[in-house]
């Protein structure tokens, strides 16, 4: 085994012999009969091998703690994954600064064939969302609804103008006496030959205060839809955001998984290598192989998870399926300190949800006094204007001209208790307003709680895995320190990697919980 040690740090170190100390002939012969490769399969599998090439890193690049001399940062024809200190992203530590703005490529696309160059905004996002047919749309359609319902209700007020024409033939009376006027053979009609032609206006007096009831209702539901709009429209963004922020994850994890899985099929190619010169046992290579089947296994589900997180942003806001699309960088989403600190209880009350309650209530009051005023006598008027005449000659058209007035009032005696059930039901929608607003008020302070420990939470652990980032990058750099001195084994420096990869993603993880949460906790403070 120290065989191997001098051998791979010798193969480590290129076309730099002279590098590592001691003069080791079996790292001698190797370096010069081998090409500058990657080192054998580490013991344990590591979810991100290093190489010297420049990996691309999820989260912006950072200063290695400990630098390494020149010779291994100087390139070489064929990467090794452990001769170069692993180049980590730099985080902010607690406590964050919202001036950092990291430096990482975009966010691609689920399909890597169609990429985009500009990434889609967030804002851009829900504004090709409200553009879609959505429940948000179809609450803006209940909207004009009830508009039209309160025109019809004014309209009430108004009289109803018509014009009535009409030409009535009847047959003459049978046996009637010589030398007089022929009659119509029926004593309801007028004439043999009746012409009518009248403009009548028709309408209620509103004595009941019917109609004003129905008005004020119609209004009340019009502020009632006008408040479902806008809680269609939050819900709407709630939802843009969830799948904005969850594609924006996936393809970071997507392209971590393609640099390991790159790294793991170099690793196996140098490993091979080192196989053929018999400086590693088939072990190794089985292990490298084993390795590299592993990250291609992550990196398939990496692109199924960023296919579905792109299908589902797709469909909000409208794009097909065959359109690429993609995020901005969720490495840039860096808390605000006082983010929290400006939404409080106190703006729970401000929900349109409340404003929705509280309109159905009032509705619901209306249609008692609607309910009751069926009980309540009712005066209804028509107006005629215009001629019912016999001849269309100018001079008996003339005489049979005129206007008519008709008042109508009805009394209502028995309805076999029809308008009292009315009423009752109206009472009990009422009470059901009442209660769902209380319900809630205490379910929206349950969200608004809970959302605000949520994001207090997400905020301490991006802080965390900042710092365990740092810390996670110094440790490997460390161990592949000691590695290259052969003060420790191989299985140390995958470690450092594992341990590295997860704090990266337990950032990103971070990240997107805390946008989510924050998302929640506005809507529940009703901003």
């Amino acid at each position: 085994m120290p065989v191997f040690l001098c051998g791979a740090a010798a193969f480590a170190a290129g076309s730099h012999p002279g590098a590592l100390s001691g003069g080791r002939t079996q790292a001698t012969r190797v370096t010069q009969t081998t090409p500058p490769a990657a080192t054998p399969k580490p013991d344990a599998t590591p979810q991100t091998p290093v190489s010297t090439k420049p990996i691309p890193a999820v989260s912006p690049p950072i200063t290695s703690a400990s630098p390494l001399p020149s010779p291994v940062r100087s390139p070489q024809p064929m990467a090794s994954p452990i001769a170069t200190p692993f180049v980590g992203p730099t985080l902010p530590v607690a406590p964050l600064n919202p001036g950092i703005t990291p430096t990482v490529p975009p966010v691609s696309l689920a399909n890597a064939a169609n990429q985009t160059t500009n990434p889609l905004t967030l804002d851009d996002a829900l504004r090709l969302a409200n553009a879609q047919a959505s429940a948000f749309q179809q609450a803006g359609l209940n909207e004009k609804i009830a508009a039209e319902d309160v025109k019809q209700a004014q309209a009430a007020f108004l009289p109803r103008v018509s014009v009535a024409t009409d030409y009535i033939y009847t047959s003459p009376l049978i046996g009637g006496t010589p030398g007089t006027p022929r009659e119509p053979s029926f004593i309801a009609n007028n004439a043999i030959n009746e012409y009518q032609a009248l403009l009548n206006l028709a309408g209620d007096i509103d004595l009941s205060g019917k109609l004003r009831a129905t008005l004020a209702k119609n209004r009340a539901l019009l502020v009632a839809a006008h408040a479902g709009t806008e809680v269609a429209r939050r819900a709407l963004a709630q939802a843009v955001v969830e799948s904005y922020y969850a594609l924006a994850l996936a393809s970071a994890q997507r392209r971590a998984a393609e640099q390991n899985l790159a790294a793991a099929e170099e690793f196996e190619h140098v490993t091979s290598l080192l196989l053929s010169g018999g400086e590693v046992a088939p072990v190794d290579l089985t292990r490298a192989q084993l390795q590299t089947t592993e990250r291609r296994d992550e990196l398939e589900k990496a692109r199924a998870n960023e296919a579905v997180a792109a299908g589902s942003l797709r469909v909000l806001v409208g794009y097909d399926f065959l359109t690429a699309i993609a995020t901005t960088d969720l490495a840039k989403a860096i808390p605000v300190d006082d983010e929290i600190t400006r939404l409080t209880a106190d703006m729970i009350s401000s929900r349109p949800e409340f404003a929705q309650f509280e309109a159905q209530r009032q509705a619901a009051a209306h249609e008692v006094r609607i309910a009751r005023a069926e009980r309540l006598p009712q005066l209804s008027y028509s107006l005629n204007g215009g001629f019912d005449t016999d001849s269309m000659r100018p001079s008996i058209l003339k005489q049979h001209s005129g206007v008519s007035a008709a008042f109508n009032l009805s009394i209502p005696i028995f309805d076999w208790g029809a308008s009292r059930s009315r009423e009752r039901q109206a009472h009990l929608r009422e009470e059901i307003a009442e209660s769902q607003r209380a319900l809630a008020l205490r379910g929206f302070a349950e969200q608004f709680y809970s959302a605000r420990a949520q994001v207090a939470s997400a905020g301490a652990r991006i802080r965390l895995a900042a710092t365990g980032m740092t810390l996670a990058e110094n440790n490997l750099n460390a161990s592949i320190a000691r590695y290259r001195s052969g003060e420790a084994q191989v299985i140390e420096v995958t470690d450092a990697e594992t341990t590295l990869v997860a704090q990266r993603q337990a950032f990103y993880q971070a990240l997107f919980d805390y946008q989510v949460a924050l998302a929640r906790l506005r809507q529940a403070a009703g901003r």
